[in-house]
């Protein structure tokens, strides 16, 4: 039987871990999970892991609350500790985070082959900490499964075929995760908590540094919804630190602001709502896999496929380009016709290359 080792630091990626997990028990294989503590989620209580079919952690480093290479740099050593002592055939880490990053490094040092899911992406952004940890992630894996073809390209014209790796396109498990999840969100009820109708209000996210730290850019952005909000209601689940920083400088924000809510209450919002703002990357895709035109509050998107597709416009935090782009897409119902995440099986194809 083959051990993996997963390395996971915050919910989003437990999502596309439980996705891979179901999938994995089809196999001979081992998983042991390896929590970081990255992001603290108060959303990740006992029952997030019971409803999400996510088997609990292993281990939980516990590591938060540090910069950017103090908690690297922890979290290096403390997965190499687990990984002498487990003795995996793979490592295998999601994304872009800290923890990822840290995953990787650790196994190459222990020449532990890593395998990255979500491999090839990039936004072309080396000011994004997820960028360089995308890049230096990808550089160092043995086996890149890519959500994309794009993806694919982008490692092709980086040289990735010299490297000795083996690059594969397996589409996205976050797809996965939406269809498998769709039918459970069904059941929550934050709509009518929030008195919120089908298909008549926005849904928001902003906590990327790049506006929740900038003054200009956050001020510009939080006018832009508000004036948004007197024609269509506009629901924010905000973290408390924005909030904080909101209260700080004095920056209005006239619109619904709720706390940050579970996975299945993001999926119900997400299938309700009108159409989409965010400056998250995984939300821009889950918006399409909903059928809900996507505005970003950035200046570039690692998921350029959407922007071609016609189902994502780039905004950044500019106030008259974000207003215009609601008029122009507001009464977009149609959808997106081609399938550009793969055919649902992404997190099968993953586990039948781990098992061969």
């Amino acid at each position: 039987m083959k051990k993996v080792v997963t390395v996971v630091g915050a919910r989003p990626q437990f999502v596309k871990a439980a996705t891979v997990s179901r999938a994995l028990r089809d196999h001979p294989i081992e998983e042991v999970l390896v929590h970081t503590g990255q992001h603290h989620d108060a959303n990740m209580s006992d029952i997030f892991f019971t409803e999400m079919e996510i088997p609990s952690p292993r281990y939980n480093l516990a590591i938060q609350g540090l910069g950017h290479g103090a908690m690297t740099g922890r979290m290096l050593e403390k997965i190499e500790e687990v990984l002498l002592l487990e003795k995996p055939d793979y490592l295998m880490v999601y994304g872009d985070t800290n923890s990822t990053l840290a995953g990787a490094l650790a196994a190459s040092k222990l020449h532990i082959p890593v395998v990255h899911v979500e491999a090839g992406l990039r936004s072309f952004n080396m000011e994004m900490p997820e960028e360089v940890n995308r890049i230096l992630t990808d550089r160092i894996s043995n086996i890149l499964f890519c959500p994309t073809q794009t993806a694919v390209k982008n490692l092709q014209k980086e040289g990735f075929d010299q490297f000795g790796c083996e690059i594969i396109q397996n589409g996205d498990v976050m797809f996965d995760a939406a269809q498998y999840y769709r039918q459970r969100a069904v059941q929550s009820g934050i709509a009518k908590q929030l008195n919120i109708r089908q298909g008549q209000f926005c849904l928001v996210t902003l906590h990327r540094a790049e506006n929740t730290n900038d003054v200009a850019r956050l001020r510009s952005i939080c006018n832009a919804l508000n004036e948004i909000h007197n024609e269509l209601p506009v629901v924010l689940p905000l973290h408390p630190r924005t909030k904080g920083f909101l209260k700080e400088h004095q920056i209005p924000l006239n619109v619904i602001v709720v706390d940050p809510v579970g996975y299945f209450d993001m999926l119900s919002l997400l299938d309700q709502c009108r159409l989409v703002f965010t400056d998250s990357g995984g939300l821009q895709k889950e918006a399409y896999f909903f059928n809900k035109f996507c505005i970003t509050l950035r200046d570039q998107t690692e998921w350029i496929e959407l922007v071609d597709a016609g189902a994502n416009a780039l905004a950044g935090a500019n106030q008259q380009l974000i207003v215009s782009l609601f008029h122009q897409h507001k009464q977009d119902i149609s959808g997106f016709a081609d399938q550009l995440y793969g055919d649902g099986h992404a997190a099968a194809k993953i586990a039948e290359r781990l098992s061969a």
